[in-house]
């Protein structure tokens, strides 16, 4: 990925470019910074997708107002009935396709524009913070962050192959990873891919799988030489991007306690042939390949976590300024004033660390305890927003005319995924403050 310094972007009263992805059509550009003593640079707890955030660069800036025009178009009301019929968001996701956003940090010649997780994160949150919370952005960020072994690691003719279809809109794609008996455990993978002429015979199973009920397509991990056979326990892991063959896999859906519309599934397999010319990078150097993604997930995760908290807020700020109880608006009592302001500066310092993370990962570096942290942080300011949301509304905030009671069933998905927050603080413990490993 490049730095976003050495992209080619172009301004017009109407439209702007970034290399060859052109978008047109009204744009709202920032308004000078002026600060006074009076001046409120922030109105996020109150103000609908606001653009005004005075650390954000030029391009997030416009990125946050595409973005904000396409999602005003989904309103809560719209999610809510996809959460109630369990209906995946399709008319969402090909709006993302028709204006070019499917695969914002996709390579130019394949059909997308380049741009840095910085963007990415940009375009998440607000996907998020616009209602769609957890469904709207579990949708479309595999496309984001996803497929970057591929982006990396495949030949030319596989990334003209696999990219193409995917940034259009015309394919989607699950990640297979986690197996039932090894969670986070990666490097103790039991699925086994053996190698059988011009293709691979994979074996067992995959859990946590989202999207796999509507998903053309897969990545996926799993071990090629047995673990007893390798040096180190991360060799061995082969990666494949194929197709997800249901007459060859069996996909069961779980059912789950939010994000309905965003289906999660567990596979079998068993004899399952994956051609040859599916398999990403080298045999067995997976492992490598996969770790790729890994910081970037986290963040744009982390960002989605802070859309669902901003929108919290803001209706909780809405709701208490309007409600009037005993002859007076509740939000002129600090035991609900203070809560609130004390989850906004939770929220904005999550919010600064993830957007730091972001910078750090588009310039290359490569460690991850601010994409950890940025997650950990942002995932627990968020569920503290959203359940301090429900609570103001009182009996209002269990019903889903509200809908406060999504968005708290839906902020539980960052705090466990990708990582635990437990095994946040033993990466910083072990690698930041150098004590030895706990687990």
């Amino acid at each position: 990925m490049q730095p976003f310094q050495q992209l080619q972007i172009k301004y017009s009263r109407n439209s702007f470019r970034y290399n060859n992805f052109a978008y047109r059509g009204p744009v709202r550009w920032p308004r000078p910074v002026t600060c006074s003593a009076t001046r409120h640079v922030h109105a996020r707890a109150t103000e609908f997708l606001q653009g005004f955030d005075l650390d954000l660069t030029t391009s997030q800036k416009t990125v946050r107002e595409a973005i904000s025009k396409v999602c005003s178009k989904f309103p809560d009301e719209y999610w809510l009935q996809t959460d109630e019929t369990k209906s995946f968001p399709s008319k969402f996701h090909s709006a993302l396709a028709r204006d070019g956003w499917l695969g914002i940090c996709m390579p130019v010649e394949y059909g997308d524009s380049d741009l840095g997780i910085s963007e990415a994160a940009i375009m998440m949150q607000t996907i998020a913070e616009s209602g769609a919370g957890m469904t709207g952005a579990s949708a479309v960020h595999m496309n984001i962050f996803g497929l970057e072994p591929v982006v990396k690691f495949a030949t030319k003719e596989q990334k003209q192959r696999f990219l193409v279809p995917l940034i259009k809109g015309e394919e989607r794609a699950c990640f297979g990873v986690t197996e039932p008996n090894t969670g986070l455990d990666t490097l103790r993978l039991q699925s086994s891919a053996t190698r059988d002429g011009d293709h691979y015979v994979l074996r067992e199973s995959k859990i946590w799988i989202s999207t796999a009920q509507i998903a053309e397509k897969i990545l996926i991990l799993t071990r090629t030489m047995p673990l007893e056979k390798v040096t180190r326990p991360s060799q061995g892991l082969s990666l494949f991007y194929t197709n997800l063959d249901r007459n060859q896999v069996e996909v069961k859906e779980i059912p789950k306690m939010g994000r309905a519309a965003v289906d999660t599934n567990t596979l079998f397999f068993a004899g399952w042939r994956v051609p040859r010319e599916d398999l990403i990078g080298e045999e067995n150097n997976g492992f490598k390949m996969i770790m790729q993604g890994m910081n970037a997930e986290r963040i744009l995760i982390g960002a989605e976590a802070l859309g669902l908290g901003f929108a919290a807020l803001r209706r909780a700020a809405l709701y208490a300024g309007e409600r009037v109880v005993f002859d007076r608006p509740i939000g002129k009592n600090q035991g609900i004033q203070n809560p609130l302001a004390d989850s906004w500066m939770n929220l904005e310092a999550a919010r600064l660390m993830i957007y730091q993370a972001a910078k750090l990962y588009d310039q290359g570096y490569a460690t991850g305890e601010y994409a950890n942290a940025g997650k950990y942080l942002a995932a627990e300011a968020a569920f503290k927003a959203c359940e301090r949301a429900v609570m103001i509304h009182g009996e209002m905030g269990y019903a889903k005319e509200y809908h406060l009671e999504r968005y708290l069933r839906e902020v539980l998905i960052p705090r466990i995924a990708p990582v635990s927050r437990e095994m946040i603080l033993n990466y910083i413990g072990e690698r930041v403050l150098g004590l030895p490993k706990s687990y």
